[in-house]
């Protein structure tokens, strides 16, 4: 599904694009520092308009655009604190541990 047209900058993205947290997180995982931090670096400074955008609908009917928009934007959630703090796909020192979310946010 397409982005918002204003949002169309950030189509190489649509791959990070990901529905559930199991799915986020499994892209994090496979993902290289130097990927992460190219995503980062261009849908981190378009957030702020992206939560605007989404915001003008009802959450009960987002159009698809934007519920795309949306998961791009949690992508980004996941990925940030690799990038700014850990410089790491893993959370440091946390061995083989691992969590499973079995409930998904509403939307």
């Amino acid at each position: 599904m397409p982005l918002p047209d204003e949002f169309a900058d950030l189509e190489k993205f649509l791959p990070w694009a990901l529905a559930t947290e199991p799915e986020r997180y499994a892209r994090r995982l496979a993902s290289t520092m130097a990927e992460m931090q190219e995503f980062y670096d261009a849908a981190f400074p378009r957030l702020e308009d992206a939560i605007s955008h989404c915001d003008e609908h009802d959450w009960d009917d987002l159009p698809d655009s934007a519920r795309t928009l949306l998961h791009l934007m949690q992508s980004l959630v996941m990925v940030s604190f690799p990038v700014e703090v850990w410089k790491q796909p893993r959370v440091p020192d946390s061995g083989a541990a691992y969590l499973d979310v079995i409930v998904e946010p509403v939307i």
